[in-house]
């Protein structure tokens, strides 16, 4: 298998704005290939300046992304995404925490937006890839199929939020940085000695539509405030809140309970229940969980047949597990060789043989373990 494409490529390089983007973009034109730069304009009212946000979505990362392509000499455009990027992102994140879910936007957004309206876009103008700065690798066989993996630098890897993409997106998409054996300070290193501004620009951190950092706070102007309880695992009710979308499977800060737990230990999320609008808390070990099962499954290749061992990832920085999964209909259902802890519905889990990214789904029920001596019908894959 090979990484490299055989041919010079029409290339539309997504340029954020940021550093990892402006290197991806110059080893693309390095390379050969045909490249033109586009910064996708992702916010209807985006902030004028940098102070206070934490994004990538601010018109000056639009006015950095403009200078980089012009040092790499390559023409340079912005689109205007907004509408779609609000209708398939924003209005889906605040959708999801609603229902009690915890989503990841960065995924919807390579699904909905950088590989679908991007790349439709880019395909319709004759474009032949789209090429961003995540850290991952796209493998070509000889007979032309393509396979994602992790970057070569697992400490950089990004292939969870790419485990969305299907075969027609990997055809189309490069990325450059993915077989980087380098830390992120070589890679400022490399930026400032191509003349790239960016180079000691910060990485972009938290939700991108988020500027302030204060996910809360956010999702309360959209959805108002609705006081509910916060009840332990027996139902006592321990404290009140504003509104179940405040809070996620796992968490255990900002509980605001008033009084520790009789046994002095934290206390976590274990769950959310925004038909009753109640969140329950616990100690740690209630939130282990034996097996799950996820739904809209995406494929980065065939879909497996039959069940089968994995590693799976349950979050962009988290490490892997070993499971045993099968696609049952059109639900993946997935059992963990130990149990796992702070698995919240909503978010994906990603599957990977080796180092190649097989598929992911969205979580959307998890199970406990069982009691120690309980017998029962067997796991979701026994």
């Amino acid at each position: 298998m090979t990484e490299t494409s055989p041919r010079p490529l029409r290339v539309l390089a997504a340029m954020s704005g940021g550093v990892d983007s402006a290197v991806a973009a110059a080893r693309a034109a390095e390379a050969g290939h045909d490249v033109t730069g586009v910064h996708l304009a992702l916010s209807a009212n985006p902030q004028s300046f940098r102070t206070g946000a934490r994004g990538c979505c601010t018109i000056e990362d639009s006015r950095d992304a403009r200078r980089a392509a012009d040092v790499i000499g390559i023409p340079f455009y912005v689109w205007d995404l907004a509408e779609r990027f609000r209708e398939d992102v924003v209005d889906d994140f605040v959708a999801e925490y609603e229902a009690g879910r915890t989503p990841n936007p960065c995924l919807r957004c390579n699904e909905k937006i950088k590989f679908a309206a991007l790349l439709d876009k880019a395909l319709a103008l004759g474009f032949d890839a789209v090429c961003t700065g995540h850290y991952a690798r796209v493998l070509t066989h000889p007979d032309g199929s393509r396979e994602l993996h992790r970057a070569s630098d697992m400490a950089k890897d990004q292939s969870y939020v790419l485990g969305v993409l299907d075969d027609r997106q990997l055809a189309h998409a490069m990325f450059p940085l993915g077989d980087t054996e380098t830390t992120k300070d070589e890679i400022r290193a490399e930026a400032e000695r191509r003349g790239l501004a960016v180079a000691k620009k910060p990485d972009s951190h938290d939700i991108c539509f988020i500027a302030d950092g204060d996910t809360q706070g956010f999702l309360a102007s959209r959805l108002g405030t609705a006081e509910g309880d916060i009840v332990d695992e027996s139902g006592t009710r321990l404290g009140t809140h504003q509104g179940a979308y405040g809070f996620t499977i796992g968490q255990r800060k900002g509980l605001r309970i008033g009084h520790p737990a009789a046994d002095g230990k934290p206390r976590y999320v274990l769950d959310i229940s925004p038909v009753d609008n109640t969140v329950t808390v616990g100690p740690r070990e209630s939130l282990d969980v034996a097996s799950l099962t996820a739904v809209r499954p995406r494929w980065c290749g065939t879909a497996p047949l039959t069940a089968g061992r994995y590693t799976a990832q349950l979050r962009a920085h988290g490490g892997e597990c070993e499971v045993r999964a099968e696609l049952a209909g059109d639900e993946l259902r997935v059992a963990f060789d130990a149990p796992v802890r702070g698995v919240a519905p909503g978010q994906a889990v990603v599957l990977y043989d080796g180092t190649r990214v097989v598929g992911s789904a969205t979580i959307a029920t998890t199970r406990k373990p069982e009691p120690a001596g309980a017998t029962t019908g067997g796991t979701a894959l026994a």
